[in-house]
């Protein structure tokens, strides 16, 4: 089983791997393509709107880069453990799954935080006024709904006893 677990494991880097670089490429697209101002692809729908956030989701927690930085390791910290903790076999591909959506929705954000002490948003519900996101945002969203619904509705307390298991 151990050989399945290694292989599990570098299948989650790269598949984390191709969902960064898909973050950072639609990142990179946007600030080029949208430096003229919004492009509405919807018109009064939905529309590509370059932002650049110094904060959290909806705009809250301005300019607290320090505090997204060590938020965001010891979440990574967390997801790698659970999910090097997550037995091998097939009941437990949902989460393996999730926990690389959510993990690399949150290193794509964290790199921007590195390199440009922001996060760069550029999709945009208008109809709604939804707040400005990106990529990233929809892995860690999905990945956490998806997550809720799993552990509520699909898993029961004795799937998760892996975690308390101590080797000895």
């Amino acid at each position: 089983m151990k050989n399945e677990k290694k292989r599990q494991i570098l299948f989650a880097v790269l598949c984390a791997s191709l969902l960064i670089a898909l973050d950072l490429l639609t990142k990179t697209a946007a600030r080029r393509a949208l430096s003229g101002g919004p492009i509405e692809l919807i018109p009064g729908v939905f529309e590509l709107h370059y932002l650049e956030n110094h904060g959290a989701a909806f705009g809250i927690l301005q300019n607290q880069r320090v505090f997204f930085i060590l938020i965001t390791a010891v979440f990574l910290a967390a997801a790698v453990f659970f999910y090097a903790k997550l037995p091998a076999d097939r009941r437990f591909l949902p989460l393996r799954v999730i926990t690389v959506f959510i993990a690399a929705g949150a290193v794509g954000n964290f790199v921007d935080r590195m390199v440009f002490s922001y996060v760069r948003d550029f999709l945009y519900f208008k109809l709604i006024d939804f707040p400005i996101f990106n990529v990233a945002d929809i892995y860690v969203t999905c990945g956490a709904v998806a997550f809720f619904i799993f552990t509520v509705f699909f898993y029961k307390d004795d799937d998760f006893n892996f975690i308390k298991k101590k080797k000895g």
